[in-house]
């Protein structure tokens, strides 16, 4: 039987402990049998999980000879990885176990070097706070996880039980993850990644800088056919000028920028109004329907008509 062993940090946040703990316990094998046990695992008698206090039945020699380890995210994902459990993992990854992190447990399992060099996940969140904190990994702030073999890492939240889900048909193949998608009233693989999710923000000017003006006004217009050239004259500036203040105030271009504010008003009129597809992509200034589902698309990584059946309130009052 596969041994999969749930490390319970400090500040544990409670969804991600009990993630592992409820989708490994749902698998059974053709003959019945279960397909895993499990172990809750820390470092001290006592965790703070919060809205709770939790007492695990093993310490971190509960780790020794497990088949996998999940590491859940905790309350503060940057605060230091006690020395007992940096070397309980490296020993781990050291004898072959596979090492898997939910949400922003990317962060722990990177403070120990274990992911240096491979391409990781986090919730979305906290990807810019990965990155810095941990240049020597390569955050991909889109997927909902990412298998590297030995190590895998997810995204936030639910993207947990996908990770877990993945895991079982790896072990145990389709039929048995689909059987324990089934019993978690969930699928047993979901349509894009994490960038259907992401919220921009594209008031990154600091209030009163030079583009605040100019970023209001984008905003009031973007069904228009904007080019650079319109943009530098409501701003009074040359394009040059202009890309440059862009690039210094919001990290981006000037069409970057009004491209992503395109799709966050076409996600917000998707969610909330039952205008057709083609009528929105023409509210928010693409010329064709054809433009505006391969932009939509390429940047949440699923089609307007399935970012509509997810997140439409039409949708969920019905």
């Amino acid at each position: 039987m596969h041994t999969v062993a749930v490390l319970a940090l400090d500040q544990v946040i409670p969804f991600d402990l009990s993630t592992p703990i409820e989708i490994f316990t749902r698998p059974r094998l053709p003959d019945g049998r279960a397909g895993y046990q499990l172990r809750v695992c820390a470092e001290r008698d006592e965790i703070d999980a919060g809205s709770f206090t939790l007492r695990a039945s093993w310490n971190l020699d509960g780790l020794k000879g497990a088949d996998t380890i999940v590491v859940p995210g905790t309350a503060d994902p940057t605060a230091p990885l006690p020395p007992a459990v940096r070397d309980a993992l490296r020993t781990a990854a050291a004898s072959g176990t596979r090492i898997a992190s939910l949400c922003v447990g990317t962060f722990p399992l990177a403070a120990t070097g274990l992911l240096d060099g491979l391409r990781v996940t986090t919730h979305w969140i906290a990807t810019d706070l990965l990155a810095a904190l941990y240049p020597d990994v390569t955050v991909d702030p889109d997927v909902l996880y990412v298998d590297n073999g030995q190590f895998l890492t997810s995204a936030g939240a639910a993207a947990g039980m996908d990770l877990c889900l993945h895991m079982i048909r790896r072990d145990y193949g389709s039929a048995v993850a689909a059987d324990a998608a089934r019993l978690s009233v969930m699928p047993l693989e979901r349509e894009g990644g994490q960038a259907q999710f992401i919220v921009h923000d594209h008031s990154l000017a600091p209030r009163g800088s030079e583009l605040e003006t100019l970023l209001a006004w984008l905003r009031e217009n973007l069904a228009r056919d904007l080019t650079l050239g319109d943009i530098a004259a409501q701003s009074g500036t040359s394009v040059r000028t202009l890309i440059r203040r862009f690039r210094s105030q919001t990290g981006t271009t000037p069409l970057q920028w009004l491209h992503r504010a395109r799709i966050r008003q076409a996600q917000h009129l998707l969610e909330t109004t039952e205008h057709s597809v083609e009528r929105i992509g023409h509210q928010v200034g693409f010329g064709s329907s054809t433009t505006f589902r391969d932009r939509f698309k390429r940047t949440t990584g699923v089609s307007p008509q399935t970012y509509r059946r997810s997140f439409s309130s039409k949708a969920a009052s019905a």
